[in-house]
Order: structure tokens, then C-alpha cells, then sequence
């Protein structure tokens, strides 16, 4: 098609040579019309190529793309928009890197279930060019076959080997490449297993009061780790815990599956054997106590500890003095029975942070003791009273920020609306008597605090460590039960036997140079409340151990208060484990239970808003107001 400009041009020039034609006519009427055709000027032929649909729209100076054959279109390859392989692979190896490729691209999802380990396997082996990790020249490598003994000998770390499937090599590209992902997942899964547990304990929380986070570890971390390491078995075995209790558990999980027979050498029955006596029997005892049999036949105070912790296992009075029972005791058998609690202990391991700290805090529900760790050693060890099953002390760790002398008792809530406000409504005076005095809050619940004094149900100190539990260890006017070998009688908070010395101990960590004494805090006591704020947190880490290695090296195994540890020996028996160690929704706090139960026996009414012309009392104690006056318990009559 012509364009105007085109059409112009040719238009001037017709009318050119029409005026030049009738010019020349008129000048020169008797020349031949050959001559005059001759005479007229004819256009130079354009040298422009013709124009083609692809010429339409394209912008102006721009030169037309020249389109390319057929047959050389048909010989041009696709870009590959694939991840590159690396350069260095060997041609042995290039076809399970190829392999390998097409699996983390596009299969994955098929060989790992969760999310995070797909995302870091891609990213670890993209980061790589798909070189293989377990596998060299179409076979198993020697880092591949250390992790595959490492993985064998799980159960030697309380684990399951059967959790990590070692897979079949095979000869072709494509089953190397599914067995290079299989291994890297099964390391995967031994280092989460090893380092967090295989089962969370929000699994079966529910009622038992535990509150812990097991450290999970990133996969990313992991195979990163496991890559450069020289010795892939230790990088493994590392992600074990790297306490000295876990360790101590270890070692006697290996002495407790090497016993030939439960059966073996039989202690006879006789007469009582009592500390300090000489006994034919007592080599037999040490053989089946773990102590060796050096022929001597005293029994010394060392095995009459270990004698007492047999019985107070069996649910006996730890006396130490041997009788029939204790020996039926000692002949039992016990190994399956003990592996199974070594393991749920070990599993317990796990849920505490890798770092306990320089000095820290360790009560031990079961053991009914708390103790004062500075550099690995224990500084400082006393008894403690525990929750009751029914009010378990849970199970967490924290920081202690200070200790109170002379410290005021504010009453938590699931005391005040579990016993406390139905006590009074069979008895109104029952707080006044007990010295509590009781407000109402901004949001319309109930407050009750008891003062500082020798009946304070806190005692004179209180060390702090603030928690959504409303829990702290404290001192307590009942002294007489720390006699007692089962020590659970509290609400959840934890008594000191010898607080002062427990003090004492902690400020020469938190407070250091500050000359804090157990007799400096006795002269401190009274009625005023005084806080010392630490200088240094110190971490405290509240647990359930009931099988430990004690101080002597025995294994000791105590009761199960809380039901805790049969409970996990369950779950870890359980074949279905696969979603195991994924937390799940916590139930709802006991605070809020008890109140909730409160409200619906007895109503959700204002106490001191209701018409019955009580009202918030003046005065005002630490910033808060509370009600004194003997008549306000008419309310309840």
C-alpha cells in the first residue's frame, strides 16, 4: 500500500510532465512524437526492499528483523531454565547429579513431609550443583557409611534406629539419587530426634504442668554441619544433649542392657543384714548393685545408700536394713523395666536449652532436692517440698531476677477461686483468721494477700523468678515437713529446707562482693519486705527426673509423682511416631479453670458492687487497696 507522501510525489510529477508535454507541443508542433517521448524525464528506480506485514507499526530508522528460515528455527535448542550442575562432577557422578536434580525440582514432596526440611534440602543441594553427598563414582561413600553406623547405633542414645530408614543403594542414576535424599532425611530426622526428642511434650502436657520448648534445630543447620565435617558420626552424635546427667544416663543404659541375666547369681534369704555387720551375702548384694565384688563382706554406708535408693524404688521405707523384701527386690528383674525409664529420662534431657548457664538452679521434682551448679559442680544442695499430684509443680525453666526478705503473699488465683472464695462460703471468717486480707480488682476478680510476718505461708524469703506459672521457691513456717522421704504437699511452689544458706549462695553468684550471709539475712527478718535485686540473673530449670545417676555413680530410680514418666514410655512405644515431636495446641491455663469453675457453682457477681452497700475500703498498701473490716465477710453468710 501507497503512503500520501508516496502518492504526492508521483502526483506533482504527472502534472510536470503533463506541462512539459503540452509545452513542448506548442513550441515545437512539427516534431515526431518519438522525439518528445525522449524528451520527457522518467524517475530513478527506488532500491527499498517491499514492505511486509512485519514492517507495520515497527519504529521509524529501526531496521526490519529478517525472519530466520525454517529449517534453521527447527536446529535452535530450548534454554534450559534449569538449576545448573556443578562443574567439577565426574563423569561417573554426572548422571546421578542429573537425577538427583529432577528429584529435589520436581519430586521432592513425594520423599519429605515437611515443609522446612523440602525448602533446605533444595537450597543445600542447588548451593552444590546437585553434587551428591553420600555418593562417589555410583557408590556409597565412606561419609555415607559412617552416618549409616552412626544411625544403626541410635539405640545406644535412648533413640530408635528403625525411625531412620537406611535405604538400598542400587547401580542406576535414579536410585542413587533416591537414596542420596533417603540418607540426607534420615540425618535429618536422628539430628532433630537427638537434639529436641522424638516426642513433644505438649504431646501429653495436659494436666502434668510441663512448659518446655525442646530446642529444635534448623535442617539448614544440620546439613551444613554434617557437609563439613571430617568425622560425620561425631557431627551427628553431637546433636545429642551435652549435660553430664544425659551423659551419666548414657553409660548406664549400656550397663543396664549388658546384664547376661536379671536372673543370674541369686542373693539367699536369712536374717536381717544391718549397716555396719559383716554378711556372706554382701558380695552378692554389690554384684547386683553394679559395685563389684571385692570379697569384702562389710556392709558400709556407701552400699547401704545404694540399698536404700532399691527400696524406696520397690515403695519400701528406705531403712537400709536388708530384710527378705529388699532381697526379692534386689533378685527382681529389672532390666527391661529399668532400660525403659534410663530411655524416658534421657528423653527429658532433651527438653532442656542446650546452655544450663555458668551457675544456675536445679530443682528436681522427683528427687525432692534442689541444688546450686556453679562451673559444672555443685555448690550447694538442700531438700524441697513439691506440688501436690493434684496441683503438680511444672515443669519450665526461667531466670530468678531477686530474693524478698520478709516477703508478702499474694495469693494466685487458682488458690483464690479454687479453695480459698468457695472455702468462705461455708465459712466467711476463714481468711480473717488466717490473717489474708482480700479486695477486688480493677476488672471485677478477686485479690487476697497475706503480710509479712512468722506465719507467712511464704516464710521470711522468697526467691523470684517471674512466670506465667505464678510459682518461685520460698521458705515455709511447716518445717516439719522436710522429715519426711515423699515431699509433695504444696500447691505447685517449691519450699526451701535452709533458705538462709540457699541465699547465702545464690547472692555470692548474683551479688558478688556484696557480703550477703545467711546470718546478714536472719538479722534482716521481720515485717518489713525487702528486695535484693540480682546483678546477674541466674537461670533456673525446674525438671522431672526420676531415674538419675547420683553423686556415687548409682543408678537411682525414684517414684513417678505425676505419672509423667509412664506416660512418655507410652508415647515412645508407640509405632505411630511420625508427627510425633510436632507440638500441638496447649489447654487452658489452670487460672483460668479455676475460675471459670468458680463462676459457674456459684455465680459471677461483684463482690463489692452488688447492692448490698459494700464497697472498695480507703486506704492503700504497695499500691493496691485491700479490705479489712470484719463485716465485709457477712457477704458470704
Amino acid at each position: 500500500m501507497r503512503s500520501r507522501r508516496g502518492s504526492g510525489i508521483l502526483c506533482g510529477t504527472a502534472l510536470v510532465l503533463i506541462a512539459t508535454v503540452t509545452s513542448a507541443l506548442a513550441t515545437a508542433p512539427d516534431e515526431s512524437a518519438a522525439a518528445i517521448e525522449a524528451r520527457v524525464p522518467l524517475p530513478e528506480p527506488a532500491d527499498v526492499p517491499l514492505l511486509t506485514p512485519a514492517n507495520i507499526g515497527a519504529p521509524t530508522g529501526s531496521a526490519a528483523p529478517t525472519p530466520a528460515a525454517p529449517a534453521q528455527r527447527a536446529q535452535e535448542p530450548a534454554k534450559d531454565t534449569r538449576p545448573a550442575l556443578a562443574s567439577s562432577l565426574s563423569a561417573a557422578d554426572l548422571p546421578v547429579a542429573e537425577k538427583l536434580r529432577d528429584v529435589v525440582t520436581g519430586r521432592l514432596d513425594r520423599l519429605a513431609d515437611r515443609r522446612k526440611e523440602r525448602s533446605a534440602i533444595e537450597t543445600f543441594y542447588v548451593a552444590r550443583g546437585f553434587a551428591p553427598l553420600w555418593i562417589e563414582n555410583t557408590a556409597a561413600n565412606a561419609r555415607a557409611k559412617a552416618a549409616i553406623a552412626r544411625l544403626k547405633a541410635a539405640d545406644a542414645d535412648g533413640l530408635d534406629p528403625s525411625d531412620y530408614r537406611i535405604p538400598d543403594f542400587g547401580d542406576r542414576p535414579e536410585q542413587l539419587a533416591e537414596a542420596e535424599i533417603r540418607l540426607t532425611l534420615a540425618a535429618l530426622t536422628y539430628a532433630r530426634h537427638a537434639q529436641s526428642g522424638r516426642v513433644h511434650p505438649s504431646r501429653f502436657a495436659s494436666n502434668t504442668g510441663i512448659d518446655v520448648n525442646p530446642p529444635v534445630p534448623e535442617p539448614t543447620d544440620i546439613l551444613a554441619k554434617i557437609a563439613e565435617a571430617k568425622d560425620v558420626a561425631a557431627a551427628l552424635e553431637e546433636f545429642n544433649p551435652p549435660h553430664a546427667g544425659y551423659k551419666a544416663l548414657r553409660a548406664k543404659l549400656a550397663d543396664v542392657r549388658g546384664r547376661s541375666s536379671d536372673k543370674g547369681s541369686q542373693i539367699p534369704g536369712g536374717p536381717q543384714i544391718r549397716p555396719g555387720t559383716k554378711d556372706e551375702r554382701i558380695p552378692l548384694i554389690r554384684e547386683k548393685l553394679g559395685r563389684g565384688d571385692n570379697g569384702d563382706t562389710t556392709y558400709d554406708a556407701k552400699l547401704v545408700e545404694a540399698v536404700k535408693a532399691v527400696q524406696q524404688r520397690a515403695r519400701m521405707k528406705p531403712t537400709g536394713i536388708i530384710g527378705n523384701g529388699t532381697i526379692d527386690a534386689l533378685n527382681g528383674p529389672r532390666r527391661d523395666r529399668d532400660a525403659g525409664i534410663i530411655i524416658s529420662n534421657m528423653e527429658r534431657w532433651r527438653w532442656l536449652p542446650r546452655d544450663l548457664g555458668q551457675t544456675y538452679v536445679m530443682l528436681n521434682i522427683p528427687e525432692f532436692a534442689v541444688r546450686i551448679v556453679n562451673g559444672g559442680k555443685t555448690t550447694f544442695q538442700t531438700r524441697v517440698v513439691v506440688g501436690k499430684p493434684t496441683t503438680p509443680t511444672p515443669v519450665f525453666s526461667d531466670a530468678m531476677e531477686n530474693i524478698v526478705v520478709n516477703p508478702t503473699w499474694h495469693v494466685p488465683e487458682s488458690i483464690i477461686y479454687g479453695e480459698y472464695l468457695p472455702a468462705m462460703h461455708g465459712d466467711p471468717a476463714v481468711l480473717e483468721r488466717m490473717g489474708l486480707q482480700m479486695d477486688q480488682n480493677a476488672d471485677g476478680s478477686i485479690a487476697i494477700r497475706q503480710p509479712p510476718g512468722p506465719k507467712n505461708a511464704l516464710g521470711r524469703i522468697k526467691f523470684n523468678f517471674p512466670n506465667r506459672h505464678a510459682v518461685y521457691m520460698h521458705d515455709t513456717p511447716d518445717k516439719h515437713l522436710f522429715a519426711h522421704d515423699k515431699r509433695s504437699y504444696s500447691h505447685g511452689c517449691m519450699r526451701i529446707q535452709n533458705p538462709s544458706m540457699f541465699g547465702e549462695v545464690l547472692l555470692s553468684h548474683a551479688l558478688p562482693g556484696q557480703g550477703y550471709t545467711a546470718a546478714r539475712l536472719e538479722q534482716m527478718y521481720g515485717t518489713t519486705e525487702h528486695q535484693l535485686k540480682f546483678r546477674t540473673l541466674v537461670p533456673v530449670h525446674i525438671t522431672y527426673m526420676n531415674a538419675y545417676v547420683d553423686d556415687a555413680g548409682t543408678l537411682v530410680i525414684r517414684e513417678d509423682l505425676y505419672g509423667i514418666d509412664g506416660r512418655l514410655q507410652a508415647a515412645l512405644r508407640d509405632e505411630d511416631r511420625r508427627v510425633a515431636d510436632i507440638a500441638v495446641p496447649q489447654r487452658q491455663s489452670p487460672t483460668s479453670n479455676a475460675r471459670a469453675a468458680y463462676y459457674a457453682q456459684f455465680g459471677n457477681g461483684n463482690f463489692f458492687g452488688n447492692g448490698l452497700g459494700y464497697s472498695r475500703p480507703p486506704g492503700a498498701i504497695n499500691g493496691q487497696r485491700y479490705y479489712r473490716e470484719p463485716s465485709f465477710f457477712g457477704l458470704f453468710r
